[in-house]
């Protein structure tokens, strides 16, 4: 293993996260920031993010956000400026602009990309043509599951995604086990660009120190609703309190966590109809979710990347609504992680029968946890993302020392 102080004192990471909808690029990069600056000292860590509440969370010494204008996808797809009176074009100019110019100052090591290949609307091009101009080794990192080859295929045609990654990328990570899923799978990649991926396990999640404020007014061992960033959240949240509504013998406590995308007036609604029910309980947003996951008796969820890797890490039981518009990631890995035993999972339109939802939530608590089920769990996502940044930079080093002394004994 590469000692940290003395060979990465003076490097840099640049890590771009898009973000135009939910919070699971964000946190997915600051886990992997925070994991690589634990590991290695002297490194930074910059990350570029679209996310309209970075601010929200904490982060580790040098690890720092740069905040660029926020643009929303909407459930239909499509994008728009969160600024109000914001011409689309205009915004993803001005983003062009500041990725370029950050990463220029910056001067990067190593960039790593999230999930986006080309970045938003093909915004990282330029500063990928740049950066390897430069000698900047350059990394996507992918989820496990990005959508079904498909809709996958379709939409990366438009832009040659495939053969602008191969022109481009020196590596592709992707965060998930070789066995459980392959987000490249039904794609024409080459075996050029395949031969470029690495596979690195799931990212474990740790509870961070301190207890959430929110806890203390909330039962113990209840059943946890998540919806990550809520923005698409609200179907899940009716769902549960009419499952309620149908069976009013489910007295088993449950906590329901909106995110803090939920619109007002939805918002609102799930206030409305759940204070008929004392076994409810609400939470706006509460931005260490690891710490009111760690407590719950098991969780209900719409099976995003981040929340499936906090349930494997924290092994809780788990109940999987997957989210199957506009993408099919979350089926894709709901349906694989239920075939394992991981998990349970019902379809939007079974848990929109709160007969069936009832019964669900009512044999929750009862399940095995993931440990128990015979798939072998792999973890080691973190520490497997460093030692692959711990390589890359030995290789730099020795290439840096080898270009001296050949300049050397030409002078």
């Amino acid at each position: 293993m590469l000692h940290a102080v003395d060979r990465l004192r003076h490097a840099r990471i640049l890590m771009y996260s898009h973000d135009t909808f939910g919070l699971g690029h964000l946190r997915r990069c600051r886990a992997i920031a925070h994991a690589l600056v634990e590991r290695f000292k002297g490194l930074q860590v910059l990350i570029v993010s679209g996310s309209s509440i970075a601010g929200a969370f904490e982060f580790r010494t040098r690890v720092d956000f740069l905040k660029i204008p926020s643009v929303i996808k909407l459930y239909n797809g499509e994008y728009t400026p969160l600024a109000e009176h914001t011409a689309l074009d205009g915004t993803l100019a001005l983003r062009r602009q500041v990725i370029q110019s950050t990463a220029e100052s910056f001067e990067p090591d190593i960039l790593i990309v999230d999930k986006e290949p080309l970045g938003l609307r093909g915004e990282m091009e330029p500063t990928l043509r740049w950066l390897k101009a430069r000698g900047t080794t350059l990394v996507l990192g992918l989820r496990d599951v990005m959508d079904s080859p498909a809709l996958l295929s379709a939409e990366w045609a438009r832009a040659d995604v495939l053969g602008k990654m191969e022109e481009l990328y020196d590596a592709v990570w992707v965060y998930g086990p070789r066995d459980f899923h392959d987000p490249l799978d039904g794609l024409d990649a080459s075996a050029s660009l395949r031969g470029r991926v690495e596979w690195t396990g799931f990212l474990r999640r740790e509870v961070p120190s301190g207890p959430a404020p929110t806890l203390a007014a909330l039962p113990a061992d209840a059943l946890l609703v998540t919806v990550g960033g809520g923005g698409d959240g609200a179907e899940l949240m009716h769902q549960v309190i009419a499952a309620h509504d149908h069976d009013p013998t489910l007295d088993w406590p449950i906590v329901l966590v909106l995110g803090p995308f939920m619109r007002a007036e939805e918002r609102d609604d799930i206030r409305r109809r759940a204070a008929s029910h004392r076994a409810i309980h609400l939470v706006d947003f509460d931005n260490r979710p690891e710490i009111l996951m760690e407590s719950a008796a098991g969780v209900v969820a719409m099976g995003g990347y981040n929340t499936f890797c906090e349930i494997l890490s924290l092994d809780k039981r788990a109940l999987i609504v997957p989210r199957v518009r506009p993408r099919e990631e979350q089926l894709i890995r709901a349906l694989r992680a239920a075939s394992l035993g991981l998990v349970d999972c019902i379809r939007p339109e079974e848990a929109a029968d709160p007969a069936r939802l009832a019964a669900a939530l009512r044999g929750l608590p009862r399940r095995a946890v993931p440990s128990r089920a015979p798939y072998r769990l792999d973890l080691g996502g973190l520490d497997r993302v460093a030692d692959l940044v711990g390589g890359i930079m030995a290789r730099r080093t020795r290439g840096r020392a080898a270009g001296t002394a050949g300049r050397a004994e030409w002078a």
